[in-house]
């Protein structure tokens, strides 16, 4: 796992989510450029469509999306990878790999994209983290709880 060089990381907040407040919904798209290593992360109340919407981006499929969801009176991190189906590159168990070995810097991406937050309320780091690895193939097609997020 490579780590992040917050000088790549480009954040945008959108629809006027507040930085300092946890607020439902409250969603996370992060994309990349292969080319120059730089992260793009989205801040908003919904995923940035636009951002995921590029012939490219459609085809590799590569995109995290996560969002914050209550659960019993309590916040948990959700994140989405896309690890096949539709139009994208690469088979299942490849793209879950990389997924899986990347999970970690995906992390650092939204704690460094999000850090006033994290700054404000420390405690979130404590909430729940489900990933949810999405396939047409039932092996790779489900939900794991990784425990807490930090």
């Amino acid at each position: 796992m490579t780590d992040l060089d917050p000088e790549k990381l480009h954040v945008a907040f959108r629809d006027s989510v507040d930085p300092y407040k946890l607020t439902i919904p409250r969603k996370y798209t992060l994309t990349h450029s292969d080319s120059t290593g730089d992260l793009f992360l989205t801040i908003g109340t919904d995923y940035d469509n636009d951002q995921i919407s590029g012939l490219y981006t459609r085809f590799m499929r590569d995109e995290v999306l996560a969002e914050w969801q209550m659960k019993n009176n309590n916040y948990e991190l959700h994140l989405f990878m896309h690890v096949s189906g539709g139009l994208c590159f690469g088979w299942a168990g490849l793209r879950n790999r990389i997924f899986r070995h990347h999970l970690p810097l995906v992390l650092q991406v939204i704690r460094e994209g999000d850090k006033e937050l994290f700054e404000k309320r420390p405690e979130i780091k404590n909430f729940e983290l489900s990933v949810h690895f999405q396939s047409n193939r039932k092996k790779y097609d489900k939900i794991e709880n990784f425990g807490i997020f930090k």
